[in-house]
């Protein structure tokens, strides 16, 4: 492998992973650390999203000395038959190591999702009524499989029911492992044609629903001045406006500066909804602050996948065809499946699309 500045700069990032994984360790190792369950969590997800590509630089650093080494017996001197075989290993010692560093250049550029291990997942219906509705909770069921396929945890949020069935909008906290990296490029809207229940003459509608991920922030990473947030505590309301409950539990929040409002009463404790709430207005503001640092520092990574933007349509699912068709990749898949929430081969897809338009960028960066 040729040095270059662009491979010195990987190599430093890499050992910087290498250090952080030796600080995690570190820190599993500490009572007063692992006394903390949700801590523990952290960096749990953290370290696994580490640990693989640390791995993989420590073969690639011990494949690069025996590399040296066979060069240097290649070379000759007292044994001409130890030369030969140093010689003869040389070519397949140097093909495994490119191989490694393409694929730890790829780890580098998708480390830092990985390390997400908490999403804020947004479904709003959008065009087409009641049928759009109907199709939130659809999408809302993938997602649920999905998640469950891969062991993640879901927490339910904010929902509100749509007047013919499913959802109006829907708020979804999910966690676990590769989170992130895999539910990332869900963002933005979702197309259905089909035929609603309600057709009479069978006519194709389309409808569709708007996907937002919001990776969710530690509370260290994002500070949020309470006097700027104003909060009120409610009776929860129902459809049409009507008081279900005479308790005040329902919390709504108004963050001043921006505007951004969260209002939450799913849960029936004051203290839960007030939680919900405040984990959600982090999450959106965090959003808000990334996207306005990512226009600052490159007006091109906005139109990358996983953008999240909410006009883009990155998917139409048409059920007369039992196709789901990604627009960003322009590969169709199995409808019924992708329903069931059997998202892998295109989640990998998207991944594979994603990581070379980042190399890419890298490689022009240098």
């Amino acid at each position: 492998m040729e040095d270059s500045s662009l491979d010195a700069i990987l190599r430093r990032r890499l050992d910087d992973m290498a250090a952080r994984l030796g600080e995690l360790d570190a820190l599993l190792a500490d009572p007063g650390v692992t006394a903390d369950y949700r801590r523990v969590r952290e960096i749990s997800v953290e370290r696994a999203a580490l640990a693989p590509v640390c791995e993989r630089y420590r073969r690639w650093q011990r494949l690069q000395s025996q590399h040296e080494e066979n060069q240097t017996l290649a070379q000759g001197g007292a044994d001409a038959e130890l030369a030969g075989l140093a010689r003869e290993e040389l070519p397949a010692l140097q093909a495994e190591i490119d191989s490694l560093w393409e694929q730890l250049k790829a780890d580098l550029v998708t480390s830092e999702d990985r390390a997400v291990g908490s999403i804020i997942l947004e479904l709003r219906a959008g065009v087409g009524g009641d049928e759009a509705c109907l199709w939130v909770g659809d999408l809302l069921d993938m997602y649920r499989r999905y998640a469950q396929r891969r062991g993640w945890r879901v927490e339910d949020m904010e929902f509100s029911p749509g007047d013919a069935g499913g959802f109006r909008s829907a708020v979804l906290n999910v966690s676990g492992e590769g989170v992130w990296a895999h539910l990332g490029y869900e963002g933005g809207t979702h197309q259905v044609k089909r035929v609603p229940a309600t057709e009479a003459q069978g006519r194709v509608h389309t409808s569709t629903a708007t996907v937002a991920v919001l990776p969710e922030p530690e509370e260290i990473e994002l500070k949020i001045d309470p006097e700027e947030v104003k909060v009120s505590i409610t009776t929860a309301q129902g459809p049409g406006g009507q008081n279900v409950n005479k308790v005040a539990t329902a919390v709504h929040l108004i963050h001043l500066p921006t505007g951004i409002e969260v209002r939450m009463q799913e849960s029936k404790s004051q203290q839960q909804n007030r939680e919900k709430a405040w984990k959600l207005l982090r999450a959106r503001l965090y959003e808000r602050q990334r996207e306005q640092l990512h226009r600052q520092r490159d007006e091109q990574r906005l139109a990358m996948i996983g953008s999240a933007g909410r006009a883009e349509k990155i998917r139409t699912y048409r059920y007369k065809e039992n196709l789901a068709v990604d627009h960003r990749i322009n590969e169709s898949f199995n409808l019924g499946r992708i329903l069931e929430g059997e998202l892998d081969s295109l989640v990998k897809s998207l991944i594979e699309r994603d990581t070379a338009q980042r190399l890419a960028s890298l490689g022009r960066a240098s």
